[in-house]
This record gives C-alpha cells, sequence and structure tokens, in this order.
C-alpha cells in the first residue's frame, strides 16, 4: 500500500509542474507537489490524461488562466508566494505597536476596502463590514506604523491535544497555544484610513526583531510565535504559515487557519483563542449584514490513512492529517466570502454508517441534502446547524 501512495505521489507531483507551467504562474510560486502531507494526497485533482489518448503534455493551459472563476488552479491570497510542496505562504510581516508601546508582530489576508485589496494582493471581503463588533479599532501613526488601542496574545502556552479514550473526538484534553485576552480579535477597523476592516491576526508580541531573525531558517520558538509559524524573518520582512487542506463547492482549496473564539476549536487548529470574535452574531451567513460564511466540519467521518474516504475530526485527532472541512463560498466562485466561518459541526447517524453511506463530502448542498434526509445531525443527535463557533480562516488557494 505505501508503494501505491508513493506512485500516486510522484503521479500528482508530475501533474503539478505541467499544470503550473500551462497555467502561467509566477516562478516565485513552488508547484511540485500537491498535498499538506502524503495522506492528503488525494485531495489534489487527478490529471486530466488519465484515460485519454494522449499526454498529459498536449493538454492546453488552464481555464483559470483565461477566467478566474473558470476551472484551473488558482492563488486567491497573493501577497505572497505559495509553496504547495511544503503547503505554506509567505506573507509579508508588519511591525505594529499597542498604545502602551508594546510590539506586535502581524500579517494582513482580508480587507473591506477593494482597492487595497486589489492592489495589496489580499482577499476583498464586504462581508467584514458588519464584523465591528468583533473588532478591534487602530489607526495609522508615524512611519506608517498601525497603532492598535488595545488586545494582545500570550504565545507562552503549550499546545496540547490528547485523542479521547472511546473516540479520538472529543479529545481527552485540548490546549490552545496561543491566547488572546478579551480584548483581542485579529479584526481591526483602522479610523483614519477610511474605517475599513482588515484581517490582521497578531504572529508574534512583545518580542523584539534581533530575537525573532533566529528563525529566518526555520525552527521557530512556539513559545513566542504563533503554532502556524514555520520561520519568521523580520529583516526580510516576510512569515512563512502553514496551510491546511479542505473543500469549497468540491473544489480542493488551501486555507490559513489563525484565530478561533473558543479554546476546543483553537487547540483543534492550533490557532489562537480570539475570545472577543464570540460576539459576532452566527447562524445567519447568508442574510443581510451577516459577516460569516460557514464552514462544514464532520466529526465522525471515515477513518484510516490510506482510506480515500478519510475525513472528520476523529481522523485529525488520531493524526491522519487534515479534518478536511469543507467551506461555503469563496472569491471568484461565489460572492458571499468571509474569512469569519460559523463551524456547522455534523455527525454522521449510525443507521447512515450501518447502510454504508458515510463517506468523504466535499460541497455544501450535498452536506445538507444529506442533513434534510436525516443521515447527518449535530452530535447527538440534535437539530443541525451553527455550534456557535466561529474560526478565521482566510482562504489561500484553489486547485480547481
Amino acid at each position: 500500500m505505501s508503494t501505491l501512495r508513493n506512485q500516486k505521489k510522484i503521479l500528482m507531483i508530475g501533474t503539478a509542474v505541467i499544470v503550473a507551467i500551462m497555467s502561467g504562474f509566477p516562478t516565485n510560486i513552488s508547484l511540485i507537489a500537491v498535498a499538506q502531507e502524503e495522506q492528503d494526497a488525494d485531495v489534489a485533482p487527478a490529471p486530466p490524461s488519465i484515460g485519454a489518448d494522449i499526454p498529459l503534455t498536449y493538454f492546453g493551459p488552464a481555464p483559470s488562466e483565461v477566467n478566474p472563476s473558470f476551472i484551473g488552479p488558482l492563488q486567491l491570497l497573493r501577497s505572497g508566494p505559495v509553496d504547495i510542496n511544503g503547503s505554506t505562504v509567505t506573507l509579508p510581516l508588519y511591525k505594529g505597536q499597542l498604545m502602551t508601546g508594546e510590539t506586535v508582530w502581524y500579517v494582513i489576508t482580508d480587507t473591506t476596502d477593494k482597492g487595497n485589496a486589489e492592489a495589496l494582493g489580499l482577499n476583498w471581503s464586504p462581508k467584514l463590514t458588519y464584523s465591528d463588533l468583533g473588532a478591534r479599532v487602530a489607526n495609522i501613526g508615524p512611519n506608517n506604523t498601525l497603532i492598535f488601542q488595545n488586545g494582545t496574545v500570550d504565545f507562552s502556552p503549550e499546545h496540547q491535544v490528547t485523542p479521547g479514550e472511546e473516540n479520538a473526538f472529543p479529545p481527552a484534553k485540548a490546549d490552545p497555544g496561543s491566547i488572546g485576552d478579551s480584548d483581542y480579535t485579529p479584526l481591526v477597523l483602522v479610523r483614519n484610513a477610511g474605517d475599513h476592516v482588515y484581517n490582521a491576526p497578531i504572529v508574534a508580541s512583545n518580542v523584539e526583531e534581533s530575537e525573532l531573525n533566529a528563525f529566518c531558517d526555520g525552527n521557530p520558538d512556539y513559545s513566542i510565535v504563533h503554532d502556524k509559524v514555520v520561520k519568521i524573518c523580520p529583516k526580510e520582512g516576510t512569515v512563512t504559515l502553514s496551510l491546511t487542506s479542505g473543500f469549497s463547492f468540491a473544489r480542493p482549496v488551501l486555507y490559513l487557519s489563525l484565530d478561533a473564539s473558543v479554546p476546543l476549536a483553537a487547540a483543534l487548529e492550533k490557532a489562537t483563542l480570539a475570545p472577543k470574535l464570540a460576539v459576532i452574531a452566527v447562524g445567519n451567513d447568508d442574510s443581510a449584514f451577516s459577516a460569516v460564511e460557514r464552514i462544514f466540519v464532520t466529526a465522525n467521518g471515515p477513518t484510516g490513512m490510506d482510506n480515500p474516504q478519510r475525513q472528520g475530526l476523529n481522523s485529525a485527532v488520531m493524526g491522519e492529517g487534515s479534518p478536511l472541512n469543507v467551506l461555503g463560498g469563496i472569491p471568484t466562485i461565489a460572492t458571499d466570502y468571509s474569512p469569519l466561518w460559523d463551524v456547522n459541526l455534523g455527525e454522521w447517524t449510525q443507521e447512515a454508517i450501518d447502510n454504508g453511506y458515510r463517506s468523504r463530502v466535499t460541497e455544501e448542498f450535498q452536506i445538507l441534502g444529506l442533513v434534510q434526509d436525516g443521515w447527518i445531525t449535530s452530535p447527538g443527535g440534535g437539530p443541525y446547524g451553527s455550534a456557535g463557533i466561529i474560526v478565521n480562516c482566510p482562504i489561500v488557494f484553489r486547485f480547481l
């Protein structure tokens, strides 16, 4: 079986190289593999030459090169290069400060300012306009430094997730590795820049440049930086962050998972606990004035590292790979994208499992149909819907 996985990985690597060449990706984007980890290699699309009488080299450019809304690979967050081989993105690292003078280091991923989104390669999210209650305030100060009114993050806690005894999820122990105070949120309302909202998660705080420069080549100290940091280098003005694989409307995607409103989600996502996000209303993702979109999370999906149907929190807590969550609308295929995802946690019923219906789900309306037919419920058999949890997960890349 391991030989089969290796052969499949080699095939995927070759596919990605050719797709990258044909699709006109800039040379600073490494596209030499297609998965976060080897066990997630089946998330990426198979080459179009399978079953055809012509080799892969005969296929033309990906349609997404002609129109971003068409099928094909597309980088959505364009402010830095994506390394698909390492499943990382390298973003500009910004230095700011609190009004008390404490130094903070942050990234920017999304904004309500369409012009700046286009100019800086950020995701444009009009929905963030309605997130004021969950945002903190900042002003641009001298040297274009963002000065935050409040909100600090403690990166010293040790991240821990211990599988449960009967099932891996819920875990017996789940401690986030970074914890924001009651004022912390990644959302920032910049008062003297048009009152636009920016998604600006803190990745390090109360630490000087010289100390962080020791991690330009990796191996960071997670007691002072975010657990998703792979490399951080103030002298070069960059930080490299690990990505998570999932799906959006059956398209494989990669996204950043940086903050969550409750400790359990923060621990599972290796994200920062950002309690102020909890004041943002959930359960109304497609209505007027909603700041959120839905993310569909499976508690008890199929397990097994070699299982092509593998998915869910049981599998992830067991160490088999990403939970392969299903995101709602993302840019280029929907108009209602928000990096604030309202967690809808589902559980396959025992009847569905006994009938052999349990499988990998990849698309929102597929899941809602299974809910309508009674095969998926909330954990414990209750009505399906919002779990009351928000996770901050900016979209980065789509494969199709």
